[in-house]
């Protein structure tokens, strides 16, 4: 029924790992611990089913496909220095991406108002045909592409609060004139992208909303971004959804980055995009998890970011 918060979150994803990387089965469970504290009496918690081929390939090619599979069937291997494949891990990435199509599934369908996939590998810096950046497909890109093929979606909006730019969604959606990316994220960082410049190609000029932050900036800055220029575009876009690309790496605990965002300010923001999809008339938002690397930080930031959509929608 409307109001409910979903949770989608698989252990069997865990088989993504490698020993001593920063991206660890550990931060799916403090994530999901997090949406169960901000849920409360309304959680419901939904079994993740993995995308199927024709998902992943609407928006990856084959060949990124192919080598996934040949790496996990060998046993794993890296991709890049940061980028890892283990046995196992193919399917944990055809779970991320189907929980994430799932959880956008069933807010647009009206059956959740909070639809949050605590997944992982993550996504967000995925191309079309590259795996880059601990991501291997790009879990937000394919629930965009999934809520079109079933006619739930034409106008997508991205909301991307990660420490790091999105790459790969950015790329992949460049000349999509019914597609907003709006992002917040810390510059100068990996992966060197996300001026305030880059603002779609062709005929989706406009479209893509990049806000850089400078090392060191905390709650004031972040929620001045997204208050007052991010969020705005995005209603000003009139989206028929909106997904967060959800990484909390943005937060001070926060080992891999500069910035020093509290889960207040997650949750001033959360809040914030919780009112303005009411204003829209929209049934709820679906987050998919991206980046975030220390432990407490995750819980807490998830649980705020949950709680704030929630008061944002009452």
């Amino acid at each position: 029924m409307a109001g409910e918060v979903w949770l989608l979150t698989d252990a069997a994803t865990d088989v993504h790992a490698a020993p001593g990387h920063p991206e660890r089965p550990a931060r799916r469970e403090a994530v999901a611990a997090g949406v169960r504290d901000g849920a409360g009496d309304r959680l419901v918690e939904v079994p993740c089913v993995a995308a199927d081929d024709a998902e992943i390939a609407a928006v990856h090619d084959p060949s990124l496909m192919s080598t996934l599979q040949a790496a996990d069937a060998r046993g794993g291997g890296w991709l890049d220095p940061e980028t890892y494949v283990a046995a196992g891990s193919w399917q944990a990435a055809r779970l991320a991406a189907g929980a994430t199509l799932q959880a956008a599934r069933g807010v647009a369908a009206g059956e959740a108002e909070v639809a949050f996939a605590a997944v992982r590998p993550p996504g967000h810096h995925a191309s079309a045909r590259r795996a880059s950046g601990f991501c291997l497909l790009n879990n937000v890109a394919i629930a965009a592409a999934g809520l079109r093929a079933d006619g739930l979606a034409r106008r997508v909006a991205i909301v991307d609060w990660d420490v790091h730019h999105g790459d790969g969604t950015q790329s992949i959606f460049d000349a999509d004139a019914d597609l907003c990316y709006a992002s917040t994220h810390q510059w100068p960082l990996f992966p060197g992208t996300g001026h305030a410049v880059e603002r779609g190609s062709d005929g989706a000029a406009g479209t893509k909303h990049n806000h850089p932050l400078d090392p060191g900036s905390g709650d004031d800055a972040f929620t001045a971004a997204w208050l007052g220029a991010l969020l705005p575009a995005v209603e000003a876009f009139e989206p028929d959804a909106i997904l967060v690309s959800a990484g909390y790496d943005a937060h001070r605990a926060d080992p891999l980055a500069h910035l020093e965002v509290t889960e207040a300010g997650f949750g001033a923001v959360a809040r914030a995009l919780g009112e303005a999809s009411r204003r829209l008339g929209l049934p709820g938002v679906a987050l998919t998890f991206e980046g975030g690397y220390d432990l407490d930080a995750l819980r807490g930031s998830a649980a705020a970011t949950v709680t704030g959509l929630l008061a944002g929608r009452a």
